[in-house]
Protein backbone atom coordinates (compact mmCIF):
# COMPACT_ATOMS: atom_id res chain seq x y z
CA UNK A 1 0.00 0.00 0.00
CA UNK A 2 1.20 3.22 -0.67
CA UNK A 3 -0.01 6.85 -0.21
CA UNK A 4 1.06 9.82 -1.57
CA UNK A 5 -0.18 13.41 -2.11
CA UNK A 6 -3.09 13.91 -4.73
CA UNK A 7 -0.68 16.64 -5.89
CA UNK A 8 1.92 13.77 -7.01
CA UNK A 9 2.09 10.82 -8.79
CA UNK A 10 3.11 7.35 -7.58
CA UNK A 11 6.85 6.78 -8.71
CA UNK A 12 6.79 2.82 -8.99
CA UNK A 13 10.84 2.52 -9.31
CA UNK A 14 10.83 4.46 -6.10
CA UNK A 15 8.23 2.44 -4.57
CA UNK A 16 9.72 -0.86 -5.50
CA UNK A 17 12.63 0.25 -3.77
CA UNK A 18 11.24 1.39 -0.26
CA UNK A 19 9.63 -2.03 -0.59
CA UNK A 20 12.85 -4.01 -1.14
CA UNK A 21 11.55 -5.52 -4.24
CA UNK A 22 13.21 -4.74 -7.77
CA UNK A 23 9.82 -4.04 -9.27
CA UNK A 24 6.42 -2.41 -8.60
CA UNK A 25 3.58 -2.16 -10.32
CA UNK A 26 0.21 -0.84 -9.94
CA UNK A 27 -2.70 -3.77 -8.99
CA UNK A 28 -5.52 -4.52 -10.79
CA UNK A 29 -8.23 -2.51 -9.77
CA UNK A 30 -10.43 -5.78 -9.16
CA UNK A 31 -7.03 -7.30 -7.07
CA UNK A 32 -7.47 -4.90 -4.66
CA UNK A 33 -10.82 -4.74 -4.26
CA UNK A 34 -10.56 -8.15 -3.37
CA UNK A 35 -7.17 -7.88 -1.56
CA UNK A 36 -8.53 -5.01 0.95
CA UNK A 37 -12.22 -5.01 1.13
CA UNK A 38 -12.44 -1.49 -0.34
CA UNK A 39 -14.06 -0.58 -3.94
CA UNK A 40 -11.92 1.53 -6.15
CA UNK A 41 -11.86 5.26 -5.64
CA UNK A 42 -12.76 4.58 -2.05
CA UNK A 43 -9.47 2.16 -0.80
CA UNK A 44 -8.24 3.10 2.44
CA UNK A 45 -4.86 2.26 4.11
CA UNK A 46 -6.90 1.71 7.32
CA UNK A 47 -8.93 -1.27 8.29
CA UNK A 48 -8.12 -3.25 4.84
CA UNK A 49 -9.25 -7.11 5.40
CA UNK A 50 -5.34 -8.20 6.14
CA UNK A 51 -2.80 -5.60 7.08
CA UNK A 52 -0.26 -4.91 4.39
CA UNK A 53 3.13 -3.34 4.39
CA UNK A 54 2.32 0.58 4.21
CA UNK A 55 4.72 3.25 2.74
CA UNK A 56 3.96 6.76 3.20
CA UNK A 57 5.65 9.63 0.63
CA UNK A 58 8.32 11.36 2.39
CA UNK A 59 6.48 14.55 1.52
CA UNK A 60 3.62 13.85 2.62
CA UNK A 61 4.98 12.89 5.84
CA UNK A 62 6.41 16.53 6.58
CA UNK A 63 2.07 17.78 6.43
CA UNK A 64 0.95 18.86 9.74
CA UNK A 65 -2.56 16.42 9.00
CA UNK A 66 -3.39 14.10 6.15
CA UNK A 67 -6.69 13.45 4.80
CA UNK A 68 -7.31 9.48 3.86
CA UNK A 69 -9.99 7.67 2.29
CA UNK A 70 -12.05 5.79 4.81
CA UNK A 71 -12.81 3.32 3.13
CA UNK A 72 -15.78 4.82 1.24
CA UNK A 73 -15.57 7.51 -2.23
CA UNK A 74 -15.94 11.19 -0.71
CA UNK A 75 -15.31 9.95 3.38
CA UNK A 76 -12.11 11.04 4.36
CA UNK A 77 -10.45 10.37 7.41
CA UNK A 78 -8.03 13.27 8.99
CA UNK A 79 -4.89 12.25 11.17
CA UNK A 80 -1.71 13.42 11.36
CA UNK A 81 1.42 11.55 9.61
CA UNK A 82 2.72 10.07 13.07
CA UNK A 83 -0.39 8.71 13.47
CA UNK A 84 -0.84 7.04 10.57
CA UNK A 85 2.52 5.39 10.67
CA UNK A 86 1.95 4.83 14.23
CA UNK A 87 -1.23 2.68 13.21
CA UNK A 88 -0.10 1.03 9.92
CA UNK A 89 3.32 0.48 10.90
CA UNK A 90 4.16 2.41 7.77
CA UNK A 91 7.81 3.26 6.04
CA UNK A 92 8.45 7.01 5.20
CA UNK A 93 10.15 7.41 1.92
CA UNK A 94 10.32 9.30 -1.04
CA UNK A 95 8.20 7.37 -3.78
CA UNK A 96 6.03 10.47 -5.15
CA UNK A 97 6.93 12.72 -8.24
CA UNK A 98 5.51 15.63 -9.47
CA UNK A 99 6.71 15.44 -13.10
CA UNK A 100 3.02 14.05 -14.53
CA UNK A 101 4.81 13.68 -17.92
CA UNK A 102 7.50 10.92 -16.71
Amino acid sequence: VTVVPVTMMLDLKAAASAFGAKKATMADPKAAERSTGYVVGGISPLGQKKRLATVLDAEAASEETLLVSGGRRGFDVQLTPAELVAVLDATVAPIGRTDLHH
